[in-house]
């Protein structure tokens, strides 16, 4: 089992900066992946960027050139959110995948993950 517990989440102008945090605790050795992604109520849900083992970064076309995942140590995963729009207005997940996959973020869309957070709200106002 693994817990992924999200912070950083707030409410911000456009144009603007905010940088979320992921801890992930347990059995991380399983894992391939780790991401974020998004999803608005009633909307569908968004793999937005993701990071495997070696570090190699995947990104949504729509955070591109804006938003940049890293990863501290194994368990520690951010996400740089800059240049914020008011599109980005979204609950955010911290997700992990413990199987290997082509495109994560597909598969982050599709089911979100094997493992997710409790989520964190982000908020951009016009």
């Amino acid at each position: 089992q693994v817990q992924l517990v999200e912070s950083g989440g707030g409410s911000v102008q456009a144009g603007g900066s905010l940088r979320l945090s992921c801890v992930a605790s347990g059995y991380m050795y399983s894992l391939y992946f780790m991401g974020w992604f998004r999803q608005v109520p009633g909307k569908e849900r968004e793999g937005v960027a993701a990071i495997d083992r070696s570090g190699m970064t995947s990104y949504a076309d729509s955070v591109k050139g804006r938003f940049t995942i890293s990863r501290e140590t194994m368990n520690t995963v951010y996400l740089q959110m800059n240049s914020l729009k008011p599109e980005d207005t979204a609950i955010y997940y911290c997700a992990a995948l413990s199987v290997p996959a082509i495109q994560p973020l597909g598969v982050m869309t599709a089911r979100g993950g094997d493992y997710w957070g409790q989520g964190t709200q982000v908020s951009v106002s016009s």
